[in-house]
């Protein structure tokens, strides 16, 4: 086993920035190029993966009294289609959420990517532990 394909992955939910599609795929790519062996390949690849972020929500959380919240989270779902051509029993399709809480009092807009960047890290573990490693 020596090359990957990463397709774009879809955005099947609102109110999340377009380029989120792709911040998600490079930092897929990323993490394959520099935990693994694997190089990327366009044709014929060993591994195969494709997706959909299904889920890109804000809502608060920790309430305090007279209905203010102290935090607000963002939730994000990746839903991620993995093949192996080599071995079809290695294959899966599952949905991987992550959250990052915020103080309520910042603005998304301000902070959006560092959060996203926060999740995406854990997600991508969570797949590729699950790809790679059997998890």
């Amino acid at each position: 086993m020596n090359t990957f394909y990463i397709e774009p992955f879809e955005l099947l939910t609102a109110n999340a920035e377009p380029t989120i599609t792709t911040i998600f795929t490079e930092t897929l790519s990323d993490k394959i190029l520099r935990e693994s062996k694997l190089r990327k390949a366009d044709t014929d690849p060993d591994y195969f993966f494709s997706g959909a972020i299904v889920r890109y929500q804000v809502t608060a959380v920790a309430p305090q009294p007279d209905d203010v919240s102290s935090f607000n989270r963002l939730e994000i779902s990746v839903r991620v289609k993995f093949e192996n051509t080599k071995d079809e029993k290695q294959n899966f399709e599952d949905t991987f959420p992550f959250f990052q809480d915020f103080p309520a009092d910042q603005n998304i807009l301000d902070i959006q990517n560092e959060l996203i960047d926060i999740v995406f890290i854990q997600i991508t573990e969570d797949v590729f532990n699950r790809a790679f490693t059997g998890w």
